[in-house]
């Protein structure tokens, strides 16, 4: 399993004798810059100090490499994902079919359904299905559709309209 951080693989990472340019720019480990330096040389002073030579940026021209700790960097990035992760939220498309034929009661108790899911900060996906010869009365599902959307209308707002799908009314609700 590898690991992947901060849009990088490890694999990706160029350390020590990987780096196959001639030339590198130099940070030390303590973040000083020390110029444009060979790359033996560079090796050379990672190795005096008991450290690794490490590509940071290898898009610049010539490639940025800094000497520091390699087992040290990958736990950062590591952590520095892992952090990002944590902070990304899931939202979720509940979704609701309908019939056109539904009771009021129901319909009430879809709707307290829906509520709780938007109240929750879900987003909704709510479909209208047409059976067999109910596709002839498309007026009936429009007014169902709008019932919808006046029962909804203080906890969600209209993120689609509603709109014909094959033989379904569609439409999407996002949370206030």
């Amino acid at each position: 399993m590898s690991l992947i951080a901060a849009g990088k693989d490890f694999k990706d990472i160029n350390v020590n004798e990987k780096i196959r340019v001639r030339e590198v720019r130099l940070i030390d480990e303590n973040g000083e810059q020390l110029g444009i330096v060979p790359t033996i040389d560079a090796l050379r002073m990672a190795k005096e100090r008991e450290l690794d030579l490490v590509e940071v940026s290898g898009k610049s021209a010539p490639p940025v490499c800094k000497i520091m700790d390699y087992g040290k960097y990958k736990y950062q990035l590591a952590k520095k994902a892992q952090e990002a992760k944590k902070k990304q939220t899931v939202i979720q498309i509940k979704e609701m079919k309908l019939g056109l034929k539904i009771e009021e009661h129901d319909f009430q108790f879809k709707m307290k359904h829906l509520r709780g899911f938007l109240e929750e900060g879900h987003k909704l996906k709510i479909i209208i299905m047409f059976r067999g010869r109910e596709i002839l009365h498309i007026d009936m599902g429009e007014k169902l559709a709008q019932k919808v959307i006046e029962s909804l209308k203080d906890v969600g707002e209209l993120e689609q309209k509603s709109r014909f799908d094959g033989r379904n009314i569609v439409m999407i609700f996002a949370p206030l």
